[in-house]
């Protein structure tokens, strides 16, 4: 990209000139949210080099798309391009060091505030590029880096535009959207770290204050700004994904509803929108909504297939919840052809539902499980230098097919849908926790009349803490207590896998949780948190244990103040 001349920040007219940008930039964003995705790069592309929201919003839906495909030119272009947006930003800020010196403050002109939002957006951005893009511990430490940096832009502008010296402009609420977007998200990232990995990352002394982070994207989410789409998105993150996969598994359902339903209004056919009431259907319990919103995103648009991944992910956990394998197997299929993100994951989870269907049941397209679970060692690809958790996980599971004569995984498929807590999605639905708990006493019998190996107590013991999470849902409670605590006590015979029992603490301890006594819950948390380590999805973990124990209020962990 040619960088065209330098803008004069200071022009009389720039204020002007601001304002139609963001009124054009609102216009491409409308038509992204419309599934017209290759229309809305056009309307930005002609002014890229010139208008830093231009500039911010192209890179951020190339961004977007990376994320979804997982494809290294994708993350590469995505990259330069936010780099060329940070550019044009920068030409727009002040030559100052800062806004903190009062003599300073004062003299920013509105299109340098905004310079200076959209800077701090880029920084963000670019951080979280880096984490995908490349695998050295430097590049995580580069990411770190702009990450502080960004959160330290945006500290200020937020103290700045709180301040009794500070006159709004015509764009203010652009301004303050930005702003909010960025504490907000800020916030509410670190809220979810336990104290130990902020101080890892240098962010010791602050702790993301939630409640605050959720105050502020909620705001910015109703008001009708540039950055409403961004905050939306993310909150529709946090109360439906998020708060499952690392908190304690409840789901703000009401809530992203309430945020949901303008923009539902709005673009009826908008696939993103399609995605989360789908995914919200899905948590309150109902499948078969869930499954018709699924399919109605994936047909909305042919632009975007990464969009299709995403519900065909879901549509796989949909069917696994109504133990539909072979259904939930085409999903799984179809992954593992089409999408870059978990090669591995994908071929773990056809081997898995395939080993659910009866040995005398005909495999579709002639596929064989065994073969399929050997495969999965070699499809590991690395992420920031890591197997992401999950992949790891999966290939641990699969080397127990490397035999000749290969110890069968007991239930594959349920312990998975632990690790992404599938048990709390199902709660609300009597029968489907009934079927689960029927599968796993099948799957308990069998192991009871098959001879003892090497797996026997681990796979018991397995099965033992899945069942607890069934009699949980069924309000038996004194049984989940018991099979919890049977996994416990069976700590000394574990042998492979080690995550059962620090995850069985947790479970105690959420179970006490719900009976208000706070004191059990407490003990068994901090067990979790500090009696073990280097076990599978150990963050995963960690990250629950933290949430679960902020809820009860018995983790102060640091000084820690938040923005």
């Amino acid at each position: 990209m040619s960088n065209g001349k330098e803008p004069r920040a200071a022009d009389s007219s720039s204020g002007m000139i601001l304002e139609a940008c963001l009124d054009e930039c609102m216009e491409a964003l409308d038509l992204f949210l419309n599934n017209h995705f290759s229309e809305s790069l056009e309307k930005l592309r002609p002014r890229v080099n010139e208008s830093m929201y231009h500039a911010l919003i192209y890179a951020t839906v190339l961004e977007m798309q990376a994320m979804m495909t997982f494809q290294h030119d994708d993350i590469s272009n995505a990259g330069n391009t936010m780099k060329h947006a940070q550019e044009v930003c920068q030409r727009f800020r002040h030559k100052s060091s800062g806004l903190s010196n009062k003599s300073v403050g004062g003299s920013f002109s509105e299109v340098q505030l905004h310079a200076e939002v959209c800077f701090a957006e880029c920084q963000l951005q670019r951080a979280a590029l880096t984490f995908l893009q490349d695998e050295s511990m430097v590049s995580f430490v580069k990411g770190g880096i702009k990450v502080r940096n960004s959160y330290l832009i945006y500290r200020e502008l937020h103290k700045f535009i709180k301040s009794h010296n500070f006159i709004k402009g015509p764009s203010h609420r652009h301004l303050e959207g930005g702003i909010s977007f960025g504490v907000g998200a800020f916030n509410l990232t670190l809220s979810l770290f336990p104290p130990r990995i902020l101080k890892m990352l240098e962010f010791a002394g602050f702790s993301g204050d939630k409640e605050y982070a959720l105050s502020l994207l909620g705001d910015g989410a109703t008001g009708m700004n540039l950055r409403s789409m961004l905050c939306v998105l993310l909150l529709l993150c946090y109360h439906t994904f998020l708060t499952f996969i690392l908190g304690t598994g409840e789901g703000e359902v009401i809530e992203a509803e309430r945020l949901l339903k303008p923009f539902r209004l709005r673009y009826p056919q908008g696939a993103i929108f399609l995605f989360f009431a789908g995914r919200t259907e899905e948590i309150k319990g109902n499948i078969d909504e869930a499954v018709a919103l699924f399919e109605h995103g994936c047909k909305a648009q042919q632009t975007w297939k990464q969009f299709h991944h995403m519900c065909y992910w879901e549509l796989m956990w949909c069917f696994t919840f109504k133990r539909a394998w072979k259904m939930a197997y085409f999903y799984a299929d179809l992954l593992s052809q089409e999408s870059r993100w978990s090669k591995a994951m994908y071929v773990f989870m056809k081997a898995a539902y395939l080993s659910m269907l009866p040995t005398e049941e005909a495999r579709p397209f002639g596929e064989d499980e065994v073969e399929l679970f050997r495969r999965v060692p070699a499809l590991k690809q690395k992420i920031a230098g890591k197997s992401p958790p999950t992949e790891k996980f999966a290939i641990r599971k699969a080397r127990r097919y490397k035999a000749s004569h290969p110890v069968r995984l007991p239930v594959p498929v349920l312990e998975m849908m632990y690790m992404w807590n599938g048990f709390s999605m199902i709660s609300k639905r009597p029968e489907l926790t009934e079927g689960m708990m029927q599968t796993l006493v099948e799957a308990e019998r069998a192991l009871l009349e098959a001879p003892e190996n090497h797996y026997t107590v681990d796979d018991r013991c397995l099965i033992h803490m899945l069942k607890g999470l069934c009699f949980k849902n069924q309000g038996v409670l004194q049984a989940a207590e018991e099979c919890f605590n049977r996994v416990c006590s069976s700590e000394k015979k574990i042998r492979f896998d080690h995550y059962l029992v620090p995850n069985c603490l947790v479970e105690l301890g959420l179970l006490y949780m719900d009976q208000g006594r706070k004191d059990d819950a407490v003990k068994h948390l901090r067990k979790a948190k500090h009696s073990y380590k280097d076990y599978s999805m150990e963050s995963r973990t960690q990250f629950r244990v933290h949430a679960a124990l902020a809820k009860l209020k018995a983790d102060p962990g640091d000084e820690e103040a938040h923005l």
